[in-house]
């Protein structure tokens, strides 16, 4: 558990690692603590900005805009490497994310995939835009890269902390891509060389979604709920209950991998949601259909076969 460092400490530690640093306006006081906690500190979080121009990013990462208010990050880290410091504390920048990511953070072990957002990032990381469209076209020219490289192996040096600090948006917060043009992992091999620890072992590659059966959930969604013995045995149900549970639908004490009352009373406000597909009447009965279930899976991450 880290306190975070002080303004003044925090630029001397850029400076240190060779960061050319512009400080903009009041950035040393320039943030939003009154919203809410700053530290303890755990990471480093890159993004890019979707913007192109160095004066309007800065601008905007500092005063942010109506519906988020700056400043948007610490410090915007230009096309020519130069990183301008725009606000210090807590910042609107990683938002909710994975608190099994952040544990992998604290722990420095390899990131499980980010799937959930129950856990506010902008209290635990440090937080840098990137100059860049984010398109996967606009080039990331090497003095920018090295910027990132040295300001993130700054703060780990000042913390004692290792390379796996050093994440990105897109592996804290499901459903962002950014920063997009190169991979952490490479960046963080980069953080290593410059702490002289040893490179980070890649994370295994993300697992394959699980697949649901729909003519196998149907026959468990038809017999279970009278079943007096054992129930029907289909390991796609405790798939489905989890992404009910997951959408607030059914009670965790109920994933229990049978399709019973409680899972077909979900299953049917799945059903008459928007979301599922605002059935009504017999159409809305509980029992899985091929476009309710496939709505389903894909907000939560499964597929569906017949």
């Amino acid at each position: 558990m880290a306190s975070p460092l002080s303004a003044a400490q925090f630029s001397a530690a850029l400076r240190a690692e060779g960061v050319r640093v512009i400080e903009v306006g009041n950035w040393p006081t320039h943030n939003r603590n009154s919203k809410g906690s700053w530290g303890p500190v755990h990471g480093v979080m890159i993004h890019h900005t979707v913007t192109r121009g160095t004066a309007a990013t800065v601008q905007l990462c500092k005063d942010g805009h109506s519906a988020l208010p700056g400043p948007l990050c610490h410090g915007v880290i230009a096309k020519d490497g130069t990183v301008h410091l725009v606000g210090y504390g807590r910042a609107n920048h990683a938002g909710l994310g994975d608190d099994d990511v952040l544990r992998a953070v604290i722990n420095e072990r390899a990131l499980p995939a980010d799937n959930e957002a129950n856990t506010d990032g902008n209290r635990h990381f440090y937080g840098f835009e990137c100059e860049n469209l984010g398109d996967g076209k606009d080039p990331w020219p090497a003095a920018q890269l090295e910027a990132i490289e040295r300001v993130s192996a700054a703060i780990c040096r000042a913390h004692g902390w290792g390379a796996r600090s050093v994440i990105g948006h897109l592996e804290w917060q499901p459903g962002k891509i950014d920063p997009r043009g190169f991979t952490m992992a490479s960046m963080r091999d980069r953080v290593a060389d410059r702490l002289k620890e040893a490179k980070p072992v890649p994370a295994p590659p993300k697992p394959a979604k699980p697949s649901v059966s729909l003519s196998k959930l149907i026959a468990a969604a038809k017999k279970d709920p009278k079943a007096k013995g054992t129930p029907v045995s289909y390991s796609g149900v405790r798939t489905v209950e989890a992404a009910l549970v997951n959408a607030g639908l059914l009670a965790k004490a109920r994933l229990d991998g049978h399709f019973g009352f409680d899972t077909v009373a979900a299953y049917a406000r799945w059903q008459r949601s928007k979301a599922g597909g605002s059935y009504t009447g017999q159409a809305a009965d509980g029992i899985p259909g091929s476009a309710s279930l496939k709505r389903l899976g894909a907000k939560h991450g499964f597929t569906v076969t017949s």
